[in-house]
């Protein structure tokens, strides 16, 4: 065997090696004087680390497997023996475990794959260094909330693998899976509204959790905090801005997907989302830059995850799917302004994807989006007076005015003339 080296083997080394450089540093700093115990390895020994196990992964590819395995075990070895001598003063294993990622990530980079083992470097060089923030932030979380994650991830993992796809029935027929998906989008968005708020704060939380909902439905996004408003009516306003900031998620994902979709539509449709997006953005820095009376005296909800709550939603989710099949039947194609308005009642984005698909002009297709759009944000600002409580109601009806005057004023600049 003649193993021919060449620079992007040397390179692979080399990146293995920066690699544990990057983490010994890290590690050496945290050994300072006034920890309780020295590391066992700081930047010499994580560099030379690193290049080990590059040279192990590229060992390997040229065929000597039984040399590379022998230099892997003999460090591997090191860093045991390492650890057994430190847990006789700290039981802590950090460092150790920092040790064996930058062995795996050098077997990669010495392997070829540069981009896997820069990742893996990088995503444990920002846990390592942000270890008092992370302590922190888990620290904020209750019990309860700690608790409600582990049932979230059994509702996920365990019982949604179970749940069968249907149909079953007339008018489209039950489909468990994708109702049972629903109660898991509520239930998440409820709890990520519960963390965000117990992290950073019932003002800006609601604000984040509102935004990261707002990507997957800004309507379950609305039904959530408008019930958390009755457990907790101080926090109205920061609620009701998160559920603004939602609506104006759900406008820019509208606008995205048209574009990628159906580019001369993405163009037509503009007004009709561009306008609402950018009074809702507004709306939402403006909050920001509030301080919210009552938001200090944040309470934790009783119940993170609101499963009765989603369960509602969900059956309430199959009846319109019921009348929206029924509606169909009865009339047919009454016209895209109809679709779109019936459509958006329960899913503006199918609404997106069949109009970028049909066959229809883009002025007809991005009125009957702007259409659903409209009817959508009624039915959330409907939610949120009825489900909503104490200052979440008006609060959540002067943000959605705005918005519904964003696209009524987008609607008179599409307007044909």
């Amino acid at each position: 065997m003649n193993p021919d080296i060449n620079w992007p083997q040397v390179a692979g080394i080399l990146i293995a090696a920066a690699g544990g450089a990057a983490i010994g540093v890290e590690r050496e700093r945290s050994s300072r004087p006034g920890n309780a115990h020295a590391l066992f390895a700081g930047i010499r020994t994580f560099t030379l680390l690193g290049g080990l196990g590059g040279a192990a992964g590229l060992l390997w590819t040229l065929g000597f497997e039984a040399l590379a395995t022998t230099l892997l075990g003999g460090a591997a070895a090191l860093v045991v023996a390492a650890y057994v001598m430190a847990s006789r003063k700290d039981v802590g294993s950090t460092t150790e475990v920092a040790a064996f990622i930058v062995l795996a990530a050098g077997v990669f980079a010495g392997s070829g794959h540069w981009r896997l083992a820069s990742g893996i470097v990088a995503i444990t060089a920002v846990l390592l260094a942000e270890k008092s923030q992370l302590h922190d932030w888990v620290e904020r979380v209750p019990e309860k909330g700690v608790r409600s994650g582990f049932r979230f991830a059994l509702m996920a993992l365990v019982v949604l693998p179970l749940v069968p796809d249907g149909p079953f029935g007339p008018w489209g027929g039950v489909r468990p899976r994708e109702l049972w998906i629903v109660v898991l989008l509520i239930s998440g968005l409820s709890f990520l509204g519960y963390a965000a708020r117990a992290i950073v704060g019932p003002g800006k939380g609601s604000v984040l959790s509102g935004l990261l909902g707002g990507l997957i439905s800004s309507t379950n996004v609305t039904l959530s905090f408008a019930r958390t408003s009755r457990v907790e009516p101080q926090s109205g306003g920061p609620l009701a801005l998160g559920v603004i900031t939602a609506c104006t998620v759900m406008f820019v994902r509208v606008g995205i997907a048209t574009a990628l979709l159906n580019p001369a539509l993405g163009l037509v449709i503009l007004p009709y989302v561009g306008v609402p997006a950018v009074v809702g953005t507004l709306v939402a820095i403006w909050g920001l830059t509030r301080k919210h009376e009552g938001a200090e005296g944040f309470t934790e909800a009783t119940n993170p995850l609101q499963v009765g709550a989603a369960l509602q939603m969900a059956a309430l989710f199959q009846a319109v799917l019921f009348a929206l099949q029924a509606v169909k039947d009865w009339w047919g194609g009454a016209g895209l302004v109809l679709s779109g308005a019936l459509l958006g009642l329960t899913d503006v984005d199918a609404l997106t994807i069949a109009m970028a698909k049909a066959e229809v002009a883009p002025t007809q297709a991005a009125m009957a989006v702007g259409v659903g759009c409209l009817a959508n944000t009624l039915v959330k600002l409907s939610i949120a007076l009825v489900v909503g409580r104490g200052r979440f109601r008006p609060a959540a009806a002067t943000g959605f005015a705005m918005l519904l005057a964003g696209l009524a004023f987008g609607f008179f600049l599409a307007w044909p003339r």
